[in-house]
């Protein structure tokens, strides 16, 4: 019984790290008002982007042992945040700036990022010639995937709190200061007011416009990490076409679960990620329909959340006002 918790507890922090990064990010954009339903496109191009500035790197080397372990870092992590910040000002011009439907542009932005991931994910398997379709950059991938070295000598507590690589413990610091920026500075305080509502904030001379650009941004290029975790740390450095699942949707539904608490978010993450795997550790024999029953457990557990807050019709727990809502100045 202990070993199978030992096993369960890491596992359920790995998946759930790529959907505390996803839902940080989301819940830094909708407190700006904007509802961006593109959070799995984004993530997919995260990882791939920061797969090619992996692939080009190691490719650039005369021979693995030629490899800079702070630059096999850097390059990837780089190309993966340049990636999802365009998603996030192409979303965002669409949306502020044109004012397009914010829920059509953000299910067109996941179809063009899993198109974008999977076109450039295949030339990559094909540039490598692998026999195989897929792509395996194992080198980058130990560069991302080491740990304290004094972890294993701490039992059972380094296994489970200690044993993680760097992108763990950054999601759940970015997703603390995330919370602390939104609810004890002015600058939180600027950000719900135009997200609960935006003429109120605009009258008091705040720039609605820049806030929604940089929240928007910002929380896309916080999504992409979770991509650029997902194949780096996650699945060792190997790219697959469509290997994401819907870890992109499972984080939009976390920011309801966590009503848009990114502080939350943290415990709640690694929830869903032992939700998310929970199939695998109780027996059910030969019955797939049973298995299937059980992968639906997140989503039944957050459309449970949502009855019960909506039935509370707590003002904390509900969210902003002006969320999918298009901003017309000339209207205030």
């Amino acid at each position: 019984m202990l070993s199978a918790i030992l096993s369960f507890l890491p596992r359920a922090v790995a998946q759930g790290i790529p959907l505390l990064y996803g839902s940080t990010g989301e819940i830094i954009t909708q407190k700006s008002g904007n509802m961006n339903l593109g959070i799995p496109g984004v993530m997919y191009v995260g990882g791939i982007c920061g797969v090619i500035g992996a692939f080009v790197y190691e490719q650039s080397l005369p021979s693995r042992e030629a490899l800079v372990p702070a630059l096999a870092v850097l390059i990837p992590t780089l190309f993966c945040l340049l990636g999802s910040l365009l998603m996030g000002l192409l979303f965002c011009f669409l949306t502020v700036t044109l004012r397009a439907n914010q829920n059509v542009t953000g299910l067109a932005m996941t179809t063009f990022g899993v198109g974008f991931g999977n076109f450039f994910g295949g030339s990559l398997v094909k540039l490598s010639g692998a026999d195989m379709p897929f792509l395996a950059l194992s080198a980058t991938s130990n560069c991302f995937k080491k740990t304290l070295p004094f972890a294993d000598k701490l039992g059972w507590f380094g296994d489970i709190v200690l044993n993680y690589s760097f992108l763990v413990y950054l999601a759940i610091a970015i997703a603390l200061f995330a919370s602390f920026t939104i609810n004890r500075t002015r600058t939180g305080l600027h950000l719900r007011a135009v997200g609960e509502n935006p003429a109120t904030a605009d009258s008091a001379g705040i720039n609605v416009n820049r806030y929604k650009y940089l929240s928007t941004c910002l929380g896309c290029m916080v999504a992409g990490l979770g991509g650029l975790y997902y194949v780096m740390d996650y699945a060792s450095g190997i790219w697959a076409n469509d290997a994401f699942g819907d870890r992109g949707w499972l984080a939009i539904a976390l920011v309801i679960f966590t009503v848009w608490r990114p502080n939350v978010g943290v415990l709640a993450s690694f929830l869903f990620g032992g939700l998310y795997i929970l199939h695998m550790y109780i027996p059910s024999g030969m019955n797939l329909a049973v298995k299937e029953l059980y992968k639906m457990l997140p989503y039944v557990v957050t459309i449970i959340v949502l009855i019960i807050s909506s039935l509370r019709n707590q003002r904390d727990k509900q969210p902003p006002q002006s969320l999918g809502l298009p901003y017309f100045r000339e209207d205030r």
